[in-house]
């Protein structure tokens, strides 16, 4: 369990980038999630061009737990290897988030950042 304040995201001054983007902001000294794992986590996601906050578990008040095989491409590669008590951004192109533009979701075609506290792992 980590008890990290909740995570705030600066504005990407950069161009979004091509590739998924890992950046460990706090290496954890916990178990290592393993790729298909279960994970515990809590997360801030915003647009990468506005900044615009679209999900948070913060804003919930409460962590959340769900199978890496169900979540997007970017967290299903970004998250194995972070260990529990980590804090990892991941700045997800298209391809690893909603797909391109007109994919029938209301993120399709966006870069997004996440801000992720890995919590536990089964």
């Amino acid at each position: 369990m980590t008890n990290l304040p909740r995570p705030e995201i600066e504005p990407m001054l950069e161009p979004a980038p091509a590739e998924l983007t890992i950046k460990d902001m706090v290496v954890g000294d916990g178990a290592e999630a393993p790729v298909g794992a279960t994970v515990k986590v809590h997360y801030l996601g915003v647009d990468y061009e506005t900044g615009e906050e679209f999900d948070s578990s913060w804003g919930r008040g409460e962590s959340i737990e769900f199978p890496l095989a169900r979540l997007i491409k970017g967290w299903q590669e970004g998250i194995p290897g972070m260990k529990v008590g980590g804090r990892r951004m991941l700045i997800c192109p298209p391809i690893y988030a909603y797909g391109q533009a007109g994919g029938g979701h209301a993120l399709s075609g966006k870069t997004l950042v996440f801000v992720i506290d890995l919590l536990g792992v089964n």
